[in-house]
């Protein structure tokens, strides 16, 4: 595209390809100075050998994780040295079909770890800054159901130092655009998993504690603009939470694609609602299940809390099944309202409740 004279707005093709492919993108972090999970050091070549001995040099349990994949798909945890070989062949076979690349990496499984997400924004200038957290931990099989920023409990001098470092690995990557550095966050430690080379689902509770617009922003350093702000500039306010509106059962997530036939949206201080749907509108069945995100900010995460639960309540969507009772339920869960829960938490939660 750009060499036939047109301007992408994003990232150029090359900081794709090496961020894409989640091996290179590990090897660009450590270059980097950026702290990944420990792992193997490449793609797992085709030795048994080789990968139990590597295996055991991580120590179980591991994850093998395709190399090009992404939404959840494509990763497989393993915990003892028999299941490791028939877990490597089955997962690089997934990997293979769903992208197209057969190639699988091993990593250190951590037991109990947050995800954590840095927002960064670069310009083609080598300027490159981080617009904090967000804690996306609220998950199931891999799929993120609420996000927040700030992440709670966790220090700033801690955020600060890991956000100078994704910083300054955009700048030495030569990235341009919006982005994101994901990391599992464990005993006070953050690890590396992968780079989104694009503006995320969960982008809105970042603008809304930092009043930065990401997508404008991301066109302007398109347009060859420099950054209208610098990190010094970017000031926190508050607090905002993000929940995902899926066409599906609540507790059952099966789809559920139709017509809806009543559609009200919340409204009020500290509200925002991003969507495409309306009354009479048709959800298909062969896309992803998001019809929409109800996303609050307040001056406290307790307020924030507060706002999300009566915007939940006056959200009125008729003619299909949507996970909107979960998200109530969630709000008012002791764990999430004390913050901190870990990627395990909803899982574990869910088959609790069905018991």
């Amino acid at each position: 595209m750009e060499k036939s004279g047109f301007k992408f707005i994003g990232p150029t093709p090359e900081s794709i390809r090496l961020m894409g492919d989640k091996v290179s993108a590990k090897q660009a972090m450590i270059r980097a100075g950026v702290p990944c999970v420990p792992g193997s050091e490449g793609a797992l070549p085709d030795d048994a050998v080789v990968i139990k001995r590597t295996a055991k040099a991580i120590g179980y349990p591991v994850i093998i994780k395709a190399a090009g994949g992404g939404g959840g798909r494509g990763m497989r945890v393993v915990h003892t040295e028999a299941a490791l070989l028939h877990a490597v062949q089955t997962t690089k076979a997934e990997a293979g079909a769903a992208f197209g690349n057969p190639e699988v990496y091993m990593e250190k499984f951590l037991q109990n770890p947050r995800h954590i997400e840095i927002q960064i924004l670069a310009d083609q200038h080598r300027n490159a800054v981080y617009l904090h957290e967000r804690d996306c931990s609220m998950q199931r099989r891999h799929q993120k159901v609420i996000e927040e920023a700030p992440a709670p409990g966790i220090p700033r001098r801690l955020i600060e130092k890991i956000g100078e470092r994704c910083a300054a690995a955009c700048k030495k990557i030569g990235y341009r655009g919006a982005g994101t550095f994901e990391f599992l966050f464990e005993n006070g430690e953050f690890y590396f998993i992968e780079m989104n080379t694009r503006v995320q689902v969960e982008h809105p509770v970042t603008e809304m504690i930092t009043g930065i617009d990401i997508v404008r922003t991301q066109i302007s350093v398109a347009y060859g603009e420099k950054l209208p702000f610098t990190q010094r500039q970017i000031q926190l306010r508050g607090h905002a939470i993000e929940c995902r509106i899926n066409a599906e059962d609540a507790y059952k997530f099966t789809p559920s694609p139709g017509r809806i036939t009543t559609w009200h949206a919340p409204g009020g201080p500290g509200v925002r609602v991003d969507s495409h749907v309306y009354a009479n509108y048709f959800v298909p069945s062969n896309y992803d299940s998001m019809v929409g995100k109800i996303i609050v900010h307040g001056d406290t995460r307790e307020q924030a809390l507060a706002r999300m639960r009566t915007a939940l309540a006056e959200t009125v969507v008729e003619g299909i099944n949507t996970n909107i009772p979960l998200h109530r339920e969630l709000m008012v869960d002791a764990s999430f309202m004390a913050g901190g829960t870990n990627i395990h938490y909803l899982e574990e939660w869910l088959a609790n409740r069905q018991r």
